[in-house]
C-alpha cells in the first residue's frame, strides 16, 4: 500500500470511530469503557496519521 494509500485508510478508519463514538455517548446506557476504548483507538490513529503526513510532507 502507497503512503497516500495508507493515510487514507487511517482517515476513513478515524471518522468510522468518531462515529462509533458519537452513537454510543448517544446510547442512554452508555458503557464508559467502550467509549474510552475507542477513543484511545482514534487518539492511536490520529497520532500516526500525524507521523505519515508529516513525514510526506518533508
Amino acid at each position: 500500500m502507497t503512503t497516500e494509500g495508507h493515510i487514507a485508510a487511517l482517515e476513513r478508519r478515524h471518522q468510522e470511530l468518531d462515529r462509533k463514538i458519537q452513537t454510543e455517548t448517544q446510547n442512554r446506557l452508555a458503557d464508559d469503557l467502550t467509549v474510552a476504548t475507542l477513543k484511545r483507538k482514534k487518539l492511536e490513529v490520529k497520532d500516526e496519521l500525524h507521523k505519515l503526513q508529516s513525514a510526506t510532507r518533508q
